[in-house]
């Protein structure tokens, strides 16, 4: 490994070379390779995981360039999970990069996220939000979930049964919409995902368990809720 490229952050309390070899025997499963997984990526990639497994069925599209930084307009009408590939391995040709071109269902996604350390949620809707989460407590492996809206974003650390699950957090999905999305707003939250997947993997610092950390970028506010467990939870409850 060339430690040389990771020194600034190896100089971090606790991380050093073991934090950063388990960096690299760690393997991230990444849904979504849009707004949210094109800066959670990168700043995995950067740091060094060993293997990222990024999973989109979507195509690139023009309106996507506003916030999908794994792309560009020269993509347009590629597979998403494709086009990251080529981006995350141009970034850092360490890191072993699996692009999944499938659509995760409740059929397929335990088989698609196989053996990895942990699971982020950079998905644009709760149907399949839902389904990584039931996998992550199935598999017993922690969810870093995030969503953005506009100028507004949201994010949580997720480990049943240490934590609520996001079936507790959200008994209810949303309303299904078009909504509106600014780059910036997906860059704060897509990074703070990989922040708390990196503090995971190397070991250190306080993960936002059993908290719903809350950012108005219009306000300029973070504001972070208890989380509670609901002790009827269809998903995660204690049978």
């Amino acid at each position: 490994m060339d430690f040389l490229k990771y020194s600034r952050q190896m100089m971090i309390e606790g991380w050093e070379k073991e934090g950063q070899m388990k960096l690299k025997n760690s393997t991230v499963f990444i849904a979504g390779a849009g707004g949210l997984g094109s800066p959670a990526s990168i700043y995995l990639a950067v740091a060094g995981v060993g293997k990222i497994v990024i999973c989109d069925f979507d195509t690139v599209e023009t309106t996507n360039l506003n916030r999908q930084i794994l792309h560009s307009l020269t993509r347009v009408g590629i597979n998403k999970a494709l086009s990251a590939k080529i981006t995350l391995s141009a970034i850092n040709p360490d890191v072993e990069i699996i692009a999944i071109t499938e659509k995760i269902t409740e059929k397929n996604a335990f088989e698609l996220i196989g053996e990895t350390q942990i699971i982020i949620d950079c998905m644009d809707n709760f149907e399949t939000r839902y389904i990584l989460n039931e996998v992550a407590v199935r598999k017993n492996i922690p969810l870093v979930f995030g969503a953005i809206y506009g100028m507004q974003g949201m994010l949580s650390f997720i480990q049943p049964p240490q934590t609520p699950c996001l079936k507790c957090l959200f008994p209810e999905a949303p309303q299904k919409e078009t909504f509106p999305v600014v780059g910036a707003t997906a860059g704060v939250v897509g990074t703070l995902q990989a922040l708390e997947a990196i503090k995971y993997l190397v070991g250190i610092g306080k993960l936002l368990r059993d908290k719903l950390f809350v950012w108005d970028g219009m306000k300029g506010e973070f504001k972070t809720f208890k989380a509670q467990k609901d002790p009827l939870c269809p998903v995660c409850k204690v049978k």
